[in-house]
């Protein structure tokens, strides 16, 4: 057998936070649902797809941590992300307007953790 036998039901990844409960509100913000919540993990989903927030930091890991979401447009995506006025009420994150790079398009979040989030479109 190999793994190409096996049915995947899910890849979820582990994001860290440094303030938990700010993550979780980050998150919701952004338009994840939060589906599970426990003390240490809590599960945002979006469509079919999600990932694993843990109440867990480790600087180094953090600010190394990325994440790629590929959206169909993502000029459209940037509209959405500005509408949300995010900065205001976490002035932490960073974020980087639609650049076009060789491979496709893109723009960047980081998240309150120092997550760096890739949302793209490829041509």
């Amino acid at each position: 057998m190999t793994l190409k036998d096996f049915k995947i039901n899910n890849l979820r990844s582990f994001v860290p936070s440094k303030d938990y409960e700010q993550s979780r509100v980050f998150y919701k913000k952004l338009g994840f649902e939060e589906t599970y919540y426990s003390e240490g993990l809590a599960v945002f989903q979006i469509g079919d797809f999600s990932f694993y927030l843990q109440n867990f930091y480790n600087k180094n890991f953090a600010e190394n941590y990325m994440m790629f979401l590929e959206v169909d447009n993502v000029d459209d995506f940037w509209k959405y992300l500005e509408s949300l006025n995010l900065e205001k009420e976490f002035p932490m994150i960073r974020l980087r307007a639609p650049k076009t790079e060789d491979w496709g398009r893109e723009c960047i979040l980081i998240d309150p953790t120092g997550v760096l989030w890739h949302f793209a479109t490829f041509p």
